[in-house]
């Protein structure tokens, strides 16, 4: 395996690990990147640039990386809470008037937030195109009656997530999710990281095609299969499970030119291991890329637990905070300080008050990993020893 890029001296063990994902854990391409204290450590890719292709993958190869968007998108509110434009313990309905329907008017901005918002799934799914177009997945979630009173429980809303977060923020902006990144976030920090794809990047080839990628045999005694209760909501099609994350029925084809271009952020978000890691890394502090851009008091409330506990619909233990996943027994990070977000087959992209480090995986070989995928958690190993 032909691996590229670079790590400091002391970090060699991250490489040791990348490289084995390769050789052991089924990673066909894939890159990964750290920073501390806000200067880049470590920067390899390596293998093809698309799953199911010979092409290699090059500096600037990105990929959609599913869930780990959630953790990018839940940036905009958390800054627009710091700039004094939304109130956390607002309810939705103050901003959002369709929200209250259905016995949401008590659902607070907070709650949207945490995963507690009891509309992790829809009565009528959508169609890809219609989660797509901007309009219809506002409408339905709006609608929709509560699975359980707001703020009472939690469950992950895995394709939900995607139409309450952009109408939230276009409420209070009056921009679209994916443009307030851009202008505020990503773009003045060149960072390659986008919710809903630009057309000149979709035409320059950069994109690689994500596919799926069975644990192999050679993975050994690692532990690639879930609890049977897990196993049977998953394929049950009455579940909570199945029904949250089957809100968009078919299944959209994720290396389509549509769906990349969609402003979905709850799983539709494409970037490099480098952007991810770079833009936590300014959650943290100031970055080779520009300066801070949370205040310390932000950063506190991005790892402060709002959800714990059972989940309604990963029917394991999780804990949220204000949009981001936080470190727990089913989605292990960096330290019992981490905030960030995982992507269901492997992606992974964190924050590490405790010791000033952020993390960013990138793949397109998708296991059937939800929240703790073997190549992601080898390498936070591998990390932790560097640290």
């Amino acid at each position: 395996m032909n691996i590229q890029g670079e790590v400091a001296e002391g970090y060699e063990a991250v490489r040791d690990a990348f490289v084995r994902n390769f050789e052991v854990l089924g990673d066909r391409g894939a890159a990964v990147a750290v920073y501390r204290d806000g200067r880049r450590v470590v920067d390899l890719w390596g293998g093809t640039h698309d799953a199911d292709g010979t092409d290699p993958w090059t500096a600037g190869t990105a990929q959609v990386v599913r869930s780990a968007t959630k953790g990018v998108a839940a940036v905009v509110p958390l800054l627009l809470h710091q700039r004094g434009l939304l109130d956390l313990d607002a309810p939705v309905g103050d901003y959002w008037p369709e929200f209250k329907a259905g016995g949401k008017e008590g659902a607070l901005v907070r709650d949207l937030l945490a995963h507690r918002a009891g509309v992790p799934a829809l009565d009528v799914p959508l169609t890809p195109e219609q989660a797509a177009d901007g309009l219809s997945g506002a409408r339905a979630v709006a609608a929709q009656r509560p699975f359980w009173e707001p703020g009472t429980q939690h469950g992950y809303h895995a394709q939900t997530f995607s139409w309450l977060l952009s109408e939230l923020v276009l409420r209070v902006t009056g921009a679209s999710l994916g443009s307030w990144l851009a202008q505020e976030v990503t773009g003045p920090r060149g960072l390659d990281f986008w919710i809903g794809l630009p057309q000149a990047v979709a035409e320059s080839g950069r994109v690689g095609r994500i596919g799926a990628a069975p644990p192999p045999q050679s993975a050994g005694t690692l532990r690639t299969r879930p609890r049977r209760n897990v196993s049977e909501a998953y394929a049950d099609p009455d579940s909570l499970t199945r029904r949250a994350f089957a809100a968009i029925t078919p299944l959209a084809d994720e290396n389509a030119p549509a769906y990349r271009a969609a402003e979905l952020p709850a799983s539709a978000g494409i970037g490099t291991a480098r952007a991810l890691a770079g833009l936590y890394a300014s959650l943290l502090g100031d970055t080779e890329d520009g300066p801070r851009l949370f205040t310390p008091e932000t950063t506190a409330l991005a790892g402060t637990e709002l959800s714990s506990g059972p989940d309604r619909v990963l029917v394991v233990n999780t804990r949220f905070g204000p949009g981001h996943m936080l470190h727990s027994p089913a989605s292990p990070m960096l330290s019992p300080t981490s905030f960030g977000h995982p992507g269901r087959g492997g992606s992974l992209a964190l924050a590490d008050p405790e010791s000033g480090t952020a993390f960013g995986y990138v793949t397109n070989a998708l296991a059937p990993s939800v929240t703790a995928d073997p190549r992601a958690q080898s390498l936070l190993r591998a990390l932790r020893t560097a640290l």
